[in-house]
């Protein structure tokens, strides 16, 4: 008789409790079934289907154009390539600033037509009503503040933020706020490490580091960075644990090789 090991989910209260145990909490993006499910098997315990699509998957430059469609549609894909790891969505520009009923409406159509388990929303005061409105729903939403990437025009630069008091000290109330909103969980994007770490000791609620040092509770990057398949993207923050863009092209050049001299397929490879 075989016997069936129950696979335990990763839920918004395993975080919480990973946090309180002084235990670090991984986290990647992924956009597919197949790389979704490479990841959840190998025991991630969070992935984020980012809006970073529209760089890594859609070739924009910002991550201001992708739509809600488009996000749906990479979250469905993820969702069924996954059995254990806690899937998170961004909200993508547009559907959630303005308005906390387009927001929630635009958070119900996630959840509903993709099986994800959570939503990422950027910004801390200036969204606030959006959070209260989305969690009263029953839909448990991480925040993410620090660099922003949606409001890239705004500030017109990557660079890291609250590196001046006043950022520092916005950045210290708008992660008690979305706490205080019911966020689950905070992403801290390319923040100087003494704040992070400083903000990371001032909540009950995991934070997410990128780019933000050490002091965080858990870390996230981008999966195209971090196994080399994106070349031209190297900030300091980043390891790259493979370079797969080397070896992708050694593989195809090889298969061009092989395919032009007649030697792909072989006899074996024939029927």
């Amino acid at each position: 008789m075989s016997v069936h090991k129950e696979v335990k989910k990763v839920t918004t209260n395993t975080l919480l409790k990973l946090k309180a145990a002084n235990q670090k909490i991984s986290m990647l993006t992924a956009y597919d079934f197949s790389f979704a499910g490479i990841f959840d098997a190998a025991g991630i315990d969070v992935i984020l289907v980012g809006d970073s699509a529209s760089n890594v998957m859609a070739g924009h430059e910002t991550t201001l154009p992708i739509t809600l469609d488009q996000m749906i549609y990479h979250a469905q894909s993820v969702v069924r390539g996954v059995k254990r790891c806690l899937v998170v969505v961004d909200l993508p520009f547009g559907t959630y600033q303005s308005n906390s009923d387009i927001a929630l409406a635009s958070a119900i159509r996630i959840m509903k037509e993709t099986g994800a388990h959570a939503l990422k929303l950027e910004g801390g005061e200036e969204i606030v009503e959006s959070v209260k409105k989305i969690v009263s729903a029953g839909i448990p939403v991480m925040g993410h503040l620090g660099l922003t990437p949606q409001s890239i025009y705004k500030f017109g630069t990557y660079n890291v933020r609250a590196n001046n008091e006043l950022e520092a000290e916005k950045l210290k109330k708008d992660i008690l706020l979305l706490q205080e909103a019911g966020c689950f969980a905070c992403v801290l994007e390319k923040i100087p490490a003494a704040l992070a770490k400083e903000v990371t000791a001032s909540v009950f609620i995991p934070t997410i580091g990128i780019g933000a040092g050490n002091g965080c509770d858990g870390q996230v990057l981008v999966m195209h960075d971090m196994l080399g398949i994106n070349n031209e993207f190297n900030p300091r923050f980043l390891r790259k644990y493979l370079n797969m863009h080397e070896q992708i092209t050694t593989a195809v050049t090889q298969y061009i090789d092989d395919v032009k001299s007649g030697d792909f397929p072989n006899e074996k490879e024939s029927y």
